[in-house]
């Protein structure tokens, strides 16, 4: 007979062989198992478009327009029938945008909850006493620093670059 604790370690290790392990959700003690994934597929799909120089003009184009790479994305698979452009181009929309000098000075995650931040502490100087948002800015606040000290680890800050919510709306606009 074997013990619960051996089934608990099979399973352990399947979900790990299986890369599946579902993660607690980081500020509640949910699991969060629901969600979509992307078919899984090492080629383009035969009806999507291919033509590699035509994506790359397509994504300069898009961001000299002002669009964020996930925007990009977005537009490539609503309007040109690319549903993946990293499986057409072999690198990501972000990767093309640098080799153009088109990408930004933070990278588009930290800047968006850079925004968030902007947006709550805004919300919070004529609402004083909004716990919640109080709460939420913490939250916001820790994702950008562990975010911050990430990116600072794969060089993609400065190693001296410091999260500091007085400086936050001049990085932001």
């Amino acid at each position: 007979m074997t013990g619960r604790s051996d089934v608990v370690k099979k399973g352990k290790q399947v979900a790990r062989l299986l890369r599946v392990v579902h993660m607690a959700r980081m500020y509640s003690s949910r699991k969060g198992k629901s969600g979509s994934t992307k078919p899984f597929m090492t080629e383009p799909s035969s009806w999507s478009n291919t033509d590699v120089k035509e994506i790359e003009s397509l994504i300069v184009k898009y961001a000299k327009e002002g669009m964020s790479t996930s925007q990009i994305g977005l537009v490539l698979r609503d309007k040109h029938a690319v549903p993946n452009a990293r499986l057409v181009l072999g690198k990501r929309i972000g990767a093309v945008l640098s080799e153009n000098d088109l990408g930004g000075s933070y990278p588009e995650d930290l800047m968006n909850l850079m925004r968030q931040a902007v947006a709550i502490i805004d919300h919070l100087t004529t609402n004083h006493r909004d716990l919640h948002n109080k709460r939420a800015l913490e939250l916001t606040e820790a994702k950008i620093r562990r975010l911050g000290n990430y990116y600072r680890a794969e060089g993609r800050l400065s190693a001296d670059w410091k999260y500091k919510r007085d400086q936050l709306r001049l990085i932001v606009e």
